[in-house]
């Protein structure tokens, strides 16, 4: 089994705000991928976006840039 380490978590409203999410971060070279929403966490869509923790102030500063549609952020272990 794999260790699990902590990890930045963005939920989002919707499924469409986790792709838009995906397609945002794909485009500006920003670390992350989508995953299922973990079940530690409450949330508006089955999806969010998983990134490492040091890229915090990055992803935040790009989501409110772009206005992005996002429910949370959370830091917790995956």
């Amino acid at each position: 089994m794999r260790e699990k380490t902590v990890k930045l978590i963005v939920t989002f409203h919707t499924t469409t705000g986790a792709m838009a999410m995906e397609t945002l971060c794909k485009e500006k070279g920003v670390a992350g991928r989508l995953i299922p929403v973990p079940r530690a966490i409450t949330a508006g869509c089955g999806l969010s976006w998983c990134a490492p923790l040091e890229s915090r102030s990055e992803i935040e500063a790009l989501v409110k840039a772009e206005s992005m549609d996002y429910d949370g952020f959370y830091e917790i272990p995956v």
